[in-house]
């Protein structure tokens, strides 16, 4: 059965990094399963008939359910870092650096809006040291934000007289995108993220690009 998420990417094989084939169906029965009901709510029971496969065999993949959040959160919080990166050590100036790395940060985040709910508003439900490993990733992810506005300030391209704040609240608006976004909605994800890409250059008081897009 095709999710909401795979229709919006045309992805037929989410989290195909996830080996064998029974722990990736269960990940991805989880996945929809914590966005659906929350975290706290869903039980083991319920993510191994999503799957199609009895609770006893969740075990042999999974030994608890906190486990399986770990794993969702932390290839979702490393896909995300990664797209920040790249758009961060890409060649252009702070400005257009910055606008790619919010397109391409929201862009995932209406795509797998699914994936990043759970990805973004579970992460009290993990145990100490897998909350600690992902509050690293976050913090890294903070970082390259902080870095495209420490860059633009520096080369009289922004106007940011808090850049830590202003990075918190770039990373909030992109986020939240994964709360609201309806893959039968008026805006396609790319539509999403070209708009957001506006509104922060807008932020940061950025001078527009030539030819950028009127939205």
């Amino acid at each position: 059965m095709r999710t909401a998420e795979q229709t919006a990417d045309g992805d037929n094989t989410p989290w195909g990094e996830v080996t064998p084939e029974a722990a990736r169906r269960l990940l991805v029965a989880a996945v929809e399963a914590f966005a659906e009901r929350g975290y706290h709510a869903t039980t083991t029971r319920d993510i191994a008939g999503r799957a199609g496969m009895s609770p006893a065999a969740l075990y042999i993949h999974y030994k608890t359910k906190e486990e399986l959040l770990h794993r969702i959160s932390s290839i979702g919080h490393d896909r995300a870092l990664k797209l920040l990166s790249a758009a961060a050590d890409g060649e252009g100036t702070a400005t257009e650096r910055l606008a790619d790395a919010v397109r391409s940060f929201v862009r995932w985040h209406a795509e797998r809006h699914t994936t990043a709910r759970v990805v973004q508003y579970e992460l009290d439900a993990l145990g100490d040291e897998h909350r600690a490993e992902i509050v690293e990733l976050r913090r890294r992810t903070d970082a390259v934000v902080r870095r495209i506005l420490g860059d633009g300030v520096r080369d009289g391209e922004f106007d940011v007289p808090d850049v830590p704040g202003t990075t918190l609240a770039v990373l909030s608006l992109c986020i939240d995108v994964a709360r609201w976004f309806n893959a039968a909605g008026r805006r396609t994800p790319d539509e999403v993220g070209a708009l957001y890409a506006d509104l922060v250059l807008r932020m940061v008081s950025a001078q527009r690009r030539p030819g950028a897009a009127q939205k």
